[in-house]
């Protein structure tokens, strides 16, 4: 089977599609883009490109390795079997929604996610804030399943290709929603835009990459709110355009924990989710959304009371 990388083919079109987001954006909505956050967009996707062709083989001879010990053989032309290839992409996406809510429920695999959700604006350029540190985590094992069944490693790279392009058009706020029967099995702008937010009420929620059913199976959805106006970001937001503290900022802050910490605590700062600490001084995503939770359950009454159908509808200060 002949070397096929999807997403390099797919690159003109990603640069096409934000040009003419630019343009709608310059047009209905001038604040969508900022020229430092691009830029520094633009450079995350750059050096994570760099980061894959550097380790890249190491992950792929793991992988070759590992399939040598698969429980089916789907033989030498396992290419050629149709119906492989979208068994394999709905058992990837279905990895891929694990390890992406793995990487928000632990702060080692955290600190390489957590750039992709650095940016305080959310367009078709933050789709390429892609990590450089992702092969210090262990995200590959969750694919590892699919391998040892039997999917061949180029057929998982494939589909995980396609993944990662159909991804892409969802970084948008030019697209409001999609039709009913799309947003109710699709990953789309409006559920993506959730997974980006900041508010209380949508931290660590909508993990899914290609098809929202597994959050919804998992209990991990929350519909987009038309009530709340989207805050984009990170909890405690960077403040700065600095590329190399952007890309590394979550490490750092994982070195300074763990050396300050008690021994019995040092490794929960880097195994316990973000937010984590052993003195209770910060909040986790989880304590947070309980917070806003408890304060809009007090408001409620005041809502069926108040003449203001918005009034007390539980807006997180």
């Amino acid at each position: 089977m002949p070397d096929f990388s999807p997403t390099e083919y797919a690159v003109p079109g990603f640069v096409a599609l934000v040009l003419i987001e630019m343009i709608w954006a310059w047009r209905n909505r001038p604040n969508a883009y900022e020229p430092k956050d691009t830029l520094t967009s633009l450079a995350f996707g750059l050096g994570s490109t760099v980061s894959g062709l550097i380790f890249g083989g190491v992950f792929v001879a793991l992988f070759l390795a590992a399939w040598e010990y698969r429980l089916f053989d789907f033989g030498e032309e396992w290419w050629a079997l149709w119906w492989a290839w979208p068994l394999c992409f709905v058992l990837d996406d279905l990895a891929y929604y694990w390890v992406h809510r793995a990487g928000h429920r632990i702060r080692w695999m955290w600190a390489a996610h957590v750039n992709h959700h650095s940016s305080q604006h959310y367009n078709l350029s933050t789709a390429l804030r892609q990590t450089w540190t992702n092969f210090l985590t262990i995200g590959f094992l969750f694919r590892l399943p699919l391998v040892l069944i039997g999917f061949h490693p180029a057929m998982i790279a494939i589909v995980a290709g396609f993944n990662l392009i159909y991804q892409f058009w969802i970084h948008t706020e030019a697209i409001g929603r999609m039709p009913r029967w799309f947003e109710a099995v699709m990953n789309t702008p409006s559920h993506h835009r959730v997974h980006h937010a900041t508010n209380p009420r949508y931290l660590d929620r909508n993990y899914a990459g290609v098809f929202i059913i597994w959050d919804k199976m998992f209990g991990t959805f929350e519909p987009e709110s038309d009530e709340e106006k989207i805050r984009y970001g990170i909890v405690k937001q960077l403040g700065s355009f600095n590329l190399l503290w952007a890309v590394f900022h979550e490490w750092v802050g994982i070195v300074q924990d763990m050396w300050r910490a008690p021994w019995k605590h040092k490794l929960s700062y880097l195994l316990r989710e973000p937010g984590w600490t052993h003195d209770g001084s910060r909040e986790t995503s989880d304590m947070i959304r309980a917070r806003w939770l408890k304060k809009r359950d007090t408001q409620a009454p005041q809502t069926v009371l108040s003449e203001n159908p918005i009034a007390g509808s539980g807006e997180p200060a």
